[in-house]
């Protein structure tokens, strides 16, 4: 294909995902639609080098050092400190996930599997991506279809354990307000943990930021390549001990906080929509290789890893929701957000405020308490944990 016909089909492909994404509410994810077209296309015809031929890959490979390190500038240490509690279950998830899998799942769908399974499934597509470029350098191709397509079906397991759970919790909420059980402290938005700018007072930075007029994309995209660049200079003086892509998010949070990088920062560049559809590009771009077979062979290591990972995140995330005063739906359902983030974690709460709630009271009541705790979980699984999983797990392939 010519590469406007070639992007052209990408992004109409991609925006049919967006579509039915938006009409199940999630349901069917944009990932999930959108493989499944690429995969009948591939086997009837469609080129296997679209994404080539659309200048995507080597864009999405391009473009993975300035994400992580724009993930980086999402998270703000203030927002995590109020949620400090949820951060440490989230975490301790993560760590379910890859030690249940390590240790469990090795023996049973095999170490290569078991060590691939863990990031993807702790988070989402950036980790698939490190985890299947690690397998295709040592030639493990079949591994590299296994980590994307992890990715594709994880939602149809942890979206329908996060909804029950979570309607048990709002019911349980509800049940106390209307008991009278609940103090008014409670319902109060003491954690909150996304709150807008606007509501807050400006914090004083290391670096004050620069004038509107000097924040254009191109100071923007500069400066979040230094950091990058940075991240992989300080990598590579480690000798890979530390891996780079987890230096870049480390870096971006401090680049954040000190003031050097804006939140947000690809967003306000103006370049974050079209590094996404690079990044797609990348994961997707090992659907090429799946072929019938492949996916029959896969079928067994794809439900295992799966459902060992949701057993860890339950045995995790009950543990130390019980040490932190957290009821067991609660702290099971931040660790599950693991599965499918944001913006399921945001769609899914609202659903089940508007499900239970009877009263705008109610809804309140369960909004207050359920939704910062869903949106930092979904947040510190996918940005931060997964990453840094991966970061350690590519080593072990």
């Amino acid at each position: 294909m010519s590469s406007l016909v070639a992007l052209t089909v990408v992004c109409s492909i991609f925006a049919v995902g967006d579509f039915v994404s938006a009409k199940t509410k999630s349901i069917l994810s944009m990932m999930f639609v959108s493989s499944v077209i690429l995969l009948v296309g591939f086997w009837v015809g469609l080129p296997e080098t679209i994404f080539q031929d659309a200048g995507l890959t080597g864009l999405g490979s391009l473009m993975i050092a300035f994400l992580i390190t724009h993930m980086g500038t999402l998270l703000s240490l203030e927002d995590l400190k109020k949620q400090w509690k949820t951060v440490v279950i989230a975490v301790g998830a993560v760590v379910g996930i890859g030690v249940f899998l390590f240790f469990v799942g090795t023996p049973i769908i095999g170490r290569d599997y078991a060590v691939s399974a863990a990031p993807p499934i702790s988070g989402g597509i950036v980790a698939a991506i490190i985890m299947g470029d690690a397998a295709k350098a040592k030639g493990l191709e079949i591994i590299a279809v296994f980590t994307t397509l992890l990715v594709v079906i994880q939602g149809f397991f942890g979206l329908p354990v996060a909804s029950l759970l979570l309607n048990k919790e709002a019911k349980r909420l509800v049940n106390n307000y209307r008991n009278n059980q609940m103090e008014k402290e409670s319902k109060a938005l003491e954690e909150v943990a996304i709150a807008s700018d606007e509501e807050k007072e400006p914090k004083k930075k290391l670096i004050p930021p620069l004038p509107k007029e000097l924040q254009t994309n191109y100071v923007l995209l500069a400066k979040i390549g230094l950091v990058a660049m940075l991240g992989f200079k300080l990598a590579e003086l480690t000798n890979g001990i530390l891996n780079a892509n987890v230096l870049c998010l480390i870096l971006g949070i401090i680049g954040r906080e000190i003031g050097f990088l804006e939140e947000n920062i690809m967003v306000k560049a103006n370049s974050f929509g079209l590094a996404i559809v690079g990044l797609m590009a990348v994961a997707f771009g090992n659907l090429a290789m799946a072929t019938p077979q492949m996916l029959r062979s896969l079928i067994w290591p794809l439900i295992a890893s799966l459902v060992l990972g949701l057993i860890g995140i339950f045995i995790f995330s009950s543990i130390l929701g019980k040490l932190l005063g957290y009821s067991k739906e609660m702290a099971i359902s931040i660790g599950v957000s693991a599965l499918f983030g944001f913006p399921g974690t945001y769609i899914l709460t609202n659903e089940v405020v508007n499900a239970v709630g009877e009263t705008d009271d109610e809804k309140k009541i369960i909004s207050d308490e359920v939704l910062p705790k869903m949106l930092v979980a979904g947040f510190v699984t996918v940005t931060i944990s997964s990453v840094i999983l991966a970061g350690f797990m590519v080593n072990l392939i």
